[in-house]
């Protein structure tokens, strides 16, 4: 059985080791990665079936052109486990997450076929940047509170957001979306 909960200190090594089976080194130089490192996450969420980690999702805080959003990644699914819905179930468990913690958005880099079903699009990510090269079809976000992300623009930068009033109707938005 496969159960899902948040990230523990203990989890570290093997989400590390999960993280290199899924992307590899080259995880180390994507412009994602700069925004994560030296730093800790906002939400951070594992999958785990016998007392193995088989997944990972984690939220870092990051300023969207001067708004507060999270973004969201790496998501990873050891090959073994995948298209068992793990991945599905982290996701929705960490917007759920960020839903009630009040945060208005979340972005990533990532396929829109994928993502798009969680409510992703790059509808509202036009007028913003990613710091070094990347491709920006895949950079996409998701509003938890609409309008969040109305006319935002600039380059996404490491930040802390401040912390946004809890929205009931943000929270049953995602519950929609997923």
């Amino acid at each position: 059985m496969i159960s899902f909960r948040t990230e523990r200190p203990a989890d570290v090594a093997a989400r590390e080791a999960l993280l290199d089976v899924a992307y590899g080194p080259v995880r180390f130089t994507k412009p994602s990665q700069r925004l994560r490192a030296q730093r800790e996450p906002a939400l951070a969420f594992v999958a785990a079936e016998q007392g193995r980690v088989i997944g990972t999702v984690r939220l870092w805080p990051v300023s969207a052109g001067g708004r507060p959003a999270l973004l969201l990644g790496p998501l990873a699914v050891h090959p073994d486990c995948r298209r068992r819905g793990v991945g599905a179930a982290l996701m929705r468990r960490a917007l759920r997450a960020a839903a009630e913690a009040g945060h208005a958005a979340v972005l990533l880099v990532g396929d829109a076929a994928y993502y798009g079903r969680f409510g992703f699009s790059a509808e509202k990510t036009g007028a913003l940047t990613m710091p070094g090269p990347y491709e920006p079809a895949r950079l996409l976000a998701l509003e938890l509170a609409p309008g969040a992300l109305d006319r935002a623009q600039g380059t996404i930068r490491v930040g802390t957001p401040r912390r946004a009033p809890r929205r009931v109707a943000a929270a049953a938005a995602v519950a929609h979306a997923a």
